[in-house]
């Protein structure tokens, strides 16, 4: 899914905000984090589903990435799996791509975690946030037509298919098509029975 994140998300509430659901901490980023980011993210099936990941990935590009997420206006959480020892698995977001008038929510997972809904999880605890914390009236989602696994995690999650259109992938250095999708706050009114995510919890930036 893309990950393209602007969003006018606080930098305070950034920088200390931790979501926890039944098993994965997320967080905002650090560069404590960045090498196991680097080794996840550097993965050529990974990058070609989302917009901005390249491939290969480095640690300049995890440095830069971090770099953004800390100055703009991007909003993007590390995820961990909440077990005995906290493993990373992947990345989660969400904001405003492009000139697209609703936030569009993004994640990659690790090939490693892959299958064991971690993405579903994730999301859904994002989606949480979203509207609880935010007075947004609906969220977008994108895949690629191909990505059956993406498009299963957004169905589940209550988003409506509206259409196709095409989305920049950095690292083919080309546009391909796209399925769109959008979830509204009535829905996912409707669809909160999956309640078992927490809402969210905002502890004291170290």
């Amino acid at each position: 899914m893309t990950l393209q994140m602007e969003a006018s998300i606080p930098r305070e509430k950034k920088s200390g905000l931790v979501i926890e659901t039944a098993r994965l901490v997320m967080r905002a980023p650090s560069k404590r984090d960045l090498d196991g980011i680097v080794k996840l993210a550097n993965n050529p099936r990974i990058a070609e589903m989302t917009a901005t990941v390249p491939h290969p990935y480095t640690r300049a590009d995890a440095e830069a990435w971090l770099e953004k997420v800390r100055t703009g206006r991007g909003y993007s959480l590390v995820l961990f799996a909440n077990g005995e020892k906290r493993v990373l698995v992947g990345v989660a977001g969400f904001g405003h791509r492009g000139e697209e008038h609703n936030p569009e929510i993004g994640y990659w997972i690790g090939e490693p975690f892959w299958r064991q809904g971690f993405a579903t999880e994730a999301s859904r605890a994002l989606i949480d946030h979203a509207f609880s914390e935010t007075g947004i009236d609906a969220l977008s989602a994108s895949c690629r037509i191909h990505n059956e696994a993406s498009r299963r995690v957004i169905e589940k999650c209550g988003f409506q298919w509206v259409g196709t259109g095409l989305n920049q992938v950095k690292a083919l250095g080309a546009s391909v098509p796209v399925d769109r999708f959008v979830l509204g706050r009535k829905t996912w009114e409707s669809v909160r029975a999956w309640g078992a995510s927490a809402l969210p919890t905002f502890t004291k930036a170290g």
